[in-house]
């Protein structure tokens, strides 16, 4: 037990509630670390196994990213409807599992690309992408410790995913 937790006990047996507190810093933190590792590995094997595809996706967010986002939203919107309604119906539960978790690859995927995007923007990649990816982490990171940084992630996902999509279906 660690020592802010037994503080955080006994202030809650005197009757003083910071014990929610504690653990919801402690969620925030562990949030903002899932988000540092997830874009730093779906980004490191987006830049090691597909490096020209990478870079396209990276130059074809930022040239029109209006289409793409919508066309993001749009699917994810879609997704979440079909999950919903394929729980509903009992029979389509099998299917859920595997949608969820295809949905969350391209969602990490997409907001990793932007992400890249982003870091390539501000320090470049001409001396390889370990910076970028750094910095691509940290950003993410950071956003998950922020307070408007769900808003901002979702808008990067959307993007992202909508520039994976309409890559590859049209």
């Amino acid at each position: 037990m660690s020592t802010a937790h037994l503080f955080g006990r006994v202030l809650v047996a005197t009757g003083t509630d910071i014990d929610v507190q504690i653990g919801a810093e402690q969620t925030l933190f562990g949030g903002a670390v899932s988000a540092f590792f997830t874009t730093l590995v779906v980004g490191a094997i987006l830049v090691a196994v597909f490096p020209d595809y990478t870079e396209r996706m990276i130059g074809e967010v930022f040239d029109d990213p209006v289409g793409p986002f919508l066309y993001g939203i749009t699917v994810l919107l879609l997704v979440v409807v079909l999950i919903v309604l394929l729980v509903i119906s009992i029979v389509g539960i099998l299917f859920v599992i595997p949608l969820a978790v295809l949905g969350a690859l391209v969602w990490a995927a997409g907001s990793s690309l932007v992400l890249l995007g982003i870091a390539d923007r501000v320090v470049g990649h001409e001396d390889g992408w370990l910076v970028p990816l750094l910095l691509a982490a940290g950003i993410n990171a950071g956003l998950a410790l922020s307070g408007i940084g769900a808003l901002v992630s979702f808008v990067f996902g959307a993007l992202g995913v909508g520039t994976i999509l309409d890559d590859r279906y049209n």
